[in-house]
């Protein structure tokens, strides 16, 4: 599922950081813990897109069955949906929302093509060759390692193979925009799993790489 709304981001990043690479993260690829923020601010218009593990977020990252789960992933949206509780912005740049959106990601990785490639079909190939005048014991040797492969491949373990990242894109208009020299990153307070992110900014002094913390949550612009 994509964004149903594209940000200025796209066009700044492009645009004025050339410095920075956008690097497009796979969902197996990210650390617990650690998140990814940028940061465009432009005349008057705040962008920020952030980006989290699952387990950040709701402590998990499996396909969410129980209603525990599923209402805490409702709930950590929720959150995510407003991001005046995740940015303290200064009262004198006087920033109102105008955009905010959620979702979530999943990749279940359970290699259901590989398994249909390498588990039935290979099997139906072998049982088409195999010689039906051979000794029905064999017959049932055959049959029988087949299955105890299949089942092998069947009851392999991929829990640690679940991924899933939660994606939100916002979009502030700042009527005092020169009153905008930082923001804390109250997304910390909110999500205690949330140990980092590396935050990418870009604003009219450049481009620019910060690793923000929740020991030290507070990013200057300028």
């Amino acid at each position: 599922m994509t964004l149903k709304h594209a940000l200025l981001w796209s066009t700044l990043i492009a645009a004025a950081a050339p410095a920075i690479s956008e690097e497009k993260r796979e969902l197996g690829a990210h650390a617990h813990g650690h998140g990814a923020l940028n940061i465009a601010v432009d005349g008057d218009v705040l962008a920020l897109e952030l980006t989290a593990p699952g387990f950040d977020i709701v402590g998990f990252e499996y396909v969410a069955q129980s209603d525990q789960d599923k209402a805490a992933i409702e709930e950590g949206l929720a959150t995510l949906s407003d991001p005046l509780t995740l940015f303290g912005l200064p009262d004198g740049a006087n920033c109102a929302v105008t955009q905010a959106v959620a979702e979530l990601h999943s990749e279940d990785v359970h290699h259901d093509a590989d398994h249909d490639d390498h588990g039935h079909d290979d099997h139906d190939e072998k049982h088409d060759d195999h010689d039906h005048e051979k000794d029905h014991d064999d017959h049932d040797d055959h049959a029988g390692a087949d299955h105890e492969e299949h089942d092998e491949h069947d009851h392999v373990d991929h829990g640690e193979e679940n991924h899933s990242e939660f994606h939100a894109e916002y979009q502030l208009i700042c009527t005092n925009p020169e009153e905008l020299t930082s923001i804390e990153l109250t997304y910390f307070a909110q999500f205690p799993n949330a140990k980092g992110l590396e935050v990418q900014l870009v604003t009219d002094a450049g481009a620019s790489k910060v690793e923000a913390t929740a020991a030290a949550p507070v990013v200057t612009l300028n």
